[in-house]
């Protein structure tokens, strides 16, 4: 079966964290230089090239900006054959460009589309940590760090998708038509996502979470994943074909508020994905849980431990039979939301899928009493001391059953 590769997409990679003279607010100028390497490796050694850009800064929290303009790529010294060329690249003013500051990570990236990805992150955030992950660059400096992917055999299993899902990159899985005859029933219309989580489930009987509960919870989020967006491409092309038209001109509310649907559908779907397969890991390990429960001032943690009625009898200082999960696909600042959910317990623990989160963040987390939990495939991506405080769902589970079969006995 073909897979995606990440030189499927791109041709290459380059690198930088920005100098002053990078910054238009700083420096008079509009451009970067390119170091020889990464001509060599990424942007050519040929002619002076006009390139589409697809510019997008990324804050440290879900905030971004995204513009498309265009670069141009030249040799300062093309005129003087006899010296050693001198690569630029002359970006145009945009919304993205007049937020970069000195420090910030820049990541140069060309398409096989022979388009050009503007990226630009603060220093050290996870976009930073996340890209380097995903591109294979272990750390960068002042001066272009750059990588060729031409070659890149490596897969694009779950945890790339989501990196890359997060800078807005669209690809089309080569094994997608094989995924119709699940969906077919369907048509042009959305199931639940209850529906199409047990669906997902069904249709890869041969993952088991009483056995694997990590890779189980990724494999099935990937499969869903990938018969959403199936389902969503006959939805979208329906949609497209009856047109936006009211009486003889073009209806642009509607359009507009048809692409923010698509969008939101796909940002809130996630999540409550991510429950429905963690309940089903509880199910498989006959792990007492509660969904959404109400404790203190109308709080809703989205798995309580054993049951409500559990946790209101206990004491105001807790107890040993009780707790909590909290479970963010995307989990940010906002993991500091978790701390008030449950106040009757006081070491609560957090699931995400997000890769790379820094270690100040974990630093925290730590220091209010907040276990976080990856599922093992992701944990790749944080480093070597945070993986010996990292729980994996099958820590997780174990925990919670003992703990229950402890109580009950």
């Amino acid at each position: 079966m073909r897979k995606n590769q990440l030189g499927d997409l791109f041709v290459g990679v380059g690198a930088k964290h920005l100098s002053a003279v990078d910054v238009p607010g700083i420096s008079n100028q509009h451009e970067v230089g390119i170091t020889h390497h990464m001509s060599e490796q990424v942007l050519g050694t040929g002619e002076k090239q006009q390139f589409h850009v697809s510019y997008l800064w990324l804050g440290r929290e879900q905030e971004g900006i995204s513009e498309y303009g265009s670069a141009t790529y030249y040799d300062t010294r093309a005129n003087n054959p006899k010296r050693r060329a001198e690569w630029r690249l002359y970006y145009t003013t945009n919304p993205v460009v007049e937020k970069m500051q000195e420090g910030d990570a820049l990541f140069l990236v060309r398409t096989q589309q022979n388009q050009l990805l503007f990226i630009v992150t603060p220093p050290a955030s996870p976009t930073e940590r996340q890209l380097c992950w995903l591109f294979g660059i272990e750390s960068i400096g002042n001066d272009f760090v750059s990588q060729n992917l031409e070659e890149d055999a490596a897969e694009l299993d779950f945890t790339a998708r989501y990196i890359l899902d997060e800078i807005g990159i669209e690809f089309e899985d080569p094994n997608a038509n094989s995924l119709d005859s699940i969906v077919e029933r369907f048509g042009a219309e959305f199931p639940t996502t209850r529906i199409l989580s047990d669906l997902a489930r069904q249709t890869l009987p041969e993952v088991s979470a009483e056995d694997d509960p990590d890779m189980a919870l990724v494999a099935w989020l990937n499969h869903e994943e990938a018969l959403f967006r199936r389902i969503e491409r006959n939805v979208v092309s329906s949609r497209l074909k009856e047109g936006f038209i009211d009486g003889d001109a073009a209806d642009v509310d509607a359009f507009i508020s048809f692409s923010l649907s698509v969008q939101n559908r796909r940002k809130s779907r996630m999540g409550h994905s991510l429950e429905n397969h963690l309940e089903a890991v509880f199910k498989a390990w006959s792990i007492r849980y509660i969904r959404g429960a109400t404790t203190e001032n109308l709080h809703k943690p989205d798995f309580l431990f054993p049951d409500q009625e559990t946790y209101l009898a206990a004491p105001p200082t807790g107890s040993p039979g009780i707790g909590m999960l909290a479970a963010k696909s995307s989990c940010k600042d906002r993991w500091r939301q978790v701390l008030t959910e449950a106040a009757k317990i006081t070491d609560k623990h957090l699931l995400t899928l997000e890769p790379s989160i820094s270690e100040n963040q974990t630093e925290q987390m730590k220091d209010a009493r907040l276990q976080l939990v990856v599922p093992q495939p992701i944990q790749r991506t944080y480093t070597q001391k945070q993986s010996q405080w990292l729980w994996s769902l099958a820590d997780l589970t174990i925990n919670l059953r003992g703990i229950q079969r402890t109580t009950k006995s």
